[in-house]
């Protein structure tokens, strides 16, 4: 066997550290397509990593040169004298299949595919993808995109991309990393970093993710020592089942996972056939997931760079509230600082006034200050007090943060407004940060030097800070893991539908064998009326495909005697007759009437991006229009479940609000994580549940209208 021979056989099926040297750092890297013309998209990996500082081994491919720009070239992969660590391949689709096998041959652990014509072009190009894939898992060879924009490790100069804003003079090395869906944002995302100062580790472009995808790239960057912050840009999540425990991982480790992801606005909701579809839709569920797993989501794309200092240096620190973040605002500037609280309000961020003892505190120190939530000094103190006042800030504990807002000194004199923020730094603590009300490029950088989160916007301080705060409460829940803990996974019950949709007395089997309350009822044939369910009574039709029957006039309460029930059923089999023909009618369902404190919904989802979620919200059939939710990947922990009510304004009601009587909280904690057990159903999976409403009451909950709806075994 040859030495080239001998580093091929050690290097193919590499993991781990491997994989990430290979991916990040090769020692020989072959560019497949290289051209020789330097004007070419083609042309820029090579010029790129010369230009950059990359120290090891270049191996240009290209089928009709001998030399590109100085450097040997070779008609193919296997023509290769050496073993390579990373392919870049830039050829035509329709040859990727070739360069993959070949750079496999030669002992490459990944190939990352520049070239278009898969996925993004339907269901041709979908299928040509899938080959691609299995055929390198067959190799032993792990491959990035295909259509990625590339790779770049920005300390080693290996520079594996043809984005143009690589053509800058400097790339300046920090503790930044990158991975984006987008492979144009990602240039964008640098060049912006940038223009800001920051410094960056490692930026991937994933592609259409056939192979490596966005949760195994951080997992990689979490043991990767050059990397200290992470930050994302999603078009969407494919791969939740990996992305989740890299995100834990992130967090255990103080690596703090920024994420600016797509998609606000409503989708997928007109497919929906419950309330919960309605209410939990695809961004909400994402939105969960990500604050579940210590991810810090930001809604501007300016936050995603000026919040990653905030989160290097306090996402660790910064304590898990169950109140809204209280943040003392010091300004020189009276209209600036008003534009910051507004924006903070919005954010769910109380910026509040000193209290009486610190009024005083200060005083007695030579710094008068107003019991108001913005404290001007723009005319009132020296620079020392200044930093007087913010170092006491810092020490206070009134207040969560502290936010500097300085005015026009930050531009022409920034000894004035700036220096005392960077020394009253030092104190450390809690989180300063400092909003710049004008374009003041050197005092940004003075902070920025200094390590003090400095903020151009008051949208993007008031998010950022927001966020940390959020993403602390959410890393403080319980992992699904420790939610596995005290209720068994539920076996399916016999005699129960595999697929389709359940009858309301069969979804609520589904919901009492998992320990939640469920009202009495039995189901009876007309003219057949027996039952032993005590009277009043609801009647409703019973129909697996009948899921609303208000909507139908499928339901009528407070049925008094046998008489009343016979006419009633006789009027909802007609009703239902006339607006569901077509519908397989069970019987009437007469279900006991029971008193409550409050409405509420409890809902479950399986979303197709995230995986499952449970809901509680708002109750009732104006639950669509209340809005009233929080949101969790399922299944929950006790901890989560008192988090979701604590969310939904609605339950306030049973919560002490203004004399109130008090619901059984407690209980209605359990429905829920019982509930969120749908999750580990050993059987069918389940596409979406709920309970509307779900009565609270002072003593226990139950459920009185029950959905399920199972998915399709084909998909």
């Amino acid at each position: 066997m040859t030495r080239v021979d001998k580093e091929i056989a050690a290097a193919v099926g590499a993991t781990g550290k491997a994989l990430a040297r290979a991916l990040f750092t090769p020692g020989a890297v072959a560019l497949v397509g290289a051209s020789a013309d330097e004007k070419k998209n083609t042309a820029r990996p090579l010029r790129f990593m010369r230009k950059h500082g990359y120290k090891g081994r270049i191996l240009p491919v290209n089928a009709g040169r001998t030399e590109v720009m100085g450097l040997p070239a070779y008609p193919s992969v296997e023509a290769l004298p050496e073993a390579i660590d990373h392919a870049f391949v830039m050829v035509p689709g329709a040859h990727v299949a070739e360069a993959l096998a070949q750079s496999a041959a030669r002992g490459a652990r990944v190939v990352t595919v520049f070239s278009d014509g898969f996925a993004e072009l339907g269901e041709a190009g979908m299928a040509a993808q899938q080959a691609l894939a299995d055929q390198a898992r067959q190799l032993g060879v792990r491959l990035l995109g295909p259509n990625s924009i590339g790779v770049v490790d920005v300390h080693s100069g290996a520079i594996l991309s043809v984005n143009a804003v690589l053509e800058m003079d400097e790339l300046r090395p920090g503790a930044v990393s990158v991975v984006s869906q987008s492979g144009s944002m990602l240039g964008a995302l640098l060049s912006r970093g940038a223009a800001r100062g920051m410094g960056f580790a490692k930026l991937v472009s994933v592609g259409n993710e056939a192979d490596v995808g966005v949760g195994e790239l951080v997992d990689l960057l979490v043991d990767d020592d050059a990397t200290q912050v992470i930050l994302l840009f999603l078009e969407t999540i494919r791969d939740a089942a990996v992305l989740g425990p890299a995100l834990r991982r992130a967090r255990a480790a103080g690596k703090p996972v920024l994420v600016y992801k797509l998609g606000r606005s409503a989708q997928g909701e007109a497919l929906a056939q419950s309330h919960t579809g309605a209410l939990a839709g695809n961004d909400a569920a994402v939105d969960a997931f990500l604050r579940k797993h210590g991810a810090m989501r930001v809604e501007m794309l300016e936050t995603l760079f000026e919040a990653a200092p905030l989160a290097s240096r306090h996402a660790r620190s910064v304590p898990a509230l169950d109140r809204a973040p209280r943040v003392a605002v010091v300004t020189t500037t009276g209209g600036g600082a008003a534009t910051v609280v507004d924006r903070l309000g919005l954010a769910g961020v109380d910026a509040v006034p000193p209290p009486d003892a610190f009024v005083a505190h200060m005083a007695a120190r030579g710094v008068k200050i107003r019991q108001t939530p913005i404290i001007d000094l723009t005319l009132a103190a020296t620079s020392a007090q200044y930093r007087d006042l913010v170092e006491q800030m810092l020490q206070s504990d009134w207040c969560d943060a502290v936010l500097c807002v300085a005015g026009s000194s930050a531009q022409f004199h920034p000894q004035l407004a700036i220096k005392p923020i960077v020394e009253a730094s030092a104190i450390g603590g809690k989180p300063l940060l400092a909003f710049l009300a004008p374009e003041a490029t050197q005092s940004l950088q003075v902070l920025q030097s200094a390590g003090v989160p400095a903020f151009r916007t008051p949208e993007s301080c008031a998010d950022a800070l927001s966020c940390l705060f959020r993403a602390a409460r959410g890393a403080q829940a319980a992992d699904a893991d420790d939610a596995d803990a005290g209720v068994p996974p539920l076996a399916w019950p016999e005699g129960l539908p595999t697929h389709g949709d359940l009858s309301e007395l069969e979804a609520g089997a589904v919901f009492a064998a998992l320990g939640v309350p469920i009202a009495p009822a039995a189901l009876v044939s007309p003219p057949s009326l027996g039952h032993a369910v005590p009277y009043p009574v609801v009647a409703k039709i019973c129909s697996r495909d009948i899921l609303h029957k208000t909507e139908i006039g499928g339901v009528q309460v407070g049925v008094r005697d046998n008489a009343e029930l016979a006419a009633v059923a006789e009027r909802l089999m007609a009703n239902a007759r006339q607006e569901a023909p077509d519908a397989r009618i069970d019987g009437i369902l007469v279900q006991r009437m029971e008193d409550r404190l409050l409405e509420l919904m409890l809902g479950y989802r399986h979303d197709p991006l995230v995986g499952p979620m449970v809901m509680l919200s708002a109750g009732g059939i104006t639950a669509e229009l209340h809005r009233d939710v929080s949101l969790r990947p399922a299944p929950v922990s006790p901890a989560e479940a008192r988090q979701m009510i604590d969310e939904v304004r609605s339950t306030r009601l049973v919560r002490g609000f203004r004399g109130l009587p008090r619901g059984d909280v407690d209980a209605l904690a359990d429905a829920i994580v019982r509930f969120s057990r749908l999750a580990a159903v050993q059987g069918p999976t389940v596409a979406e549940a709920e309970i509307n409403p779900l009565f609270v009451r002072a003593s226990g909950v139950v459920g009185v209208d029950c959905v399920l709806r199972l998915a399709d075994p084909q998909h």
